[in-house]
């Protein structure tokens, strides 16, 4: 599923968000006004995502999901609520995104013959370097 699909998909009818005070610079913004964004959104209650997808989401998001089964993202960086929010959103359609990307199983390789025949040639080479630097005891 791509982004586009999540986006006309509707799914974000059930979004939750929460606001909280950000950390770091910003001097009395920080202070007084509730800039971090916490989206959350919960994986087993969504009517837009299919049983496969809810599983993947699972597995690989397993970090990112609470114990209630809330997927949680946060954005602080900037200084305005609203642009956290868009950021927040963007941020929750590429973890989607990237869930859903199969990864191509890896085809295990042999090392070549040349390549250890080489390597054995090489290896010979070096220990006559060194048999010759050697002392000869007589």
């Amino acid at each position: 599923m791509t982004i586009k699909q999540l986006q006309t998909s509707g799914i974000e009818k059930e979004f939750r968000f929460k606001t909280a005070r950000s950390g770091g610079k910003g001097g009395q913004n920080v202070n007084k006004v509730e800039t971090k964004v916490l989206l959350l959104f919960h994986v087993d209650e969504s009517t837009i995502l299919n049983k496969e997808q809810k599983e993947i989401i699972k597995i690989k998001l397993a970090a990112r999901i609470n114990e209630e089964g809330y997927l949680l993202v946060t954005e602080e960086s900037d200084r305005s609520q609203l642009k956290n929010k868009e950021l927040a959103i963007q941020k929750f359609y590429s973890l989607l995104a990237r869930s859903f990307v199969k990864v191509k199983p890896r085809k295990p390789t042999k090392v070549p013959k040349g390549v250890k025949e080489k390597r054995i040639r090489q290896k010979k080479q070096r220990g006559e370097v060194k048999k010759l630097r050697s002392k000869k005891s007589e």
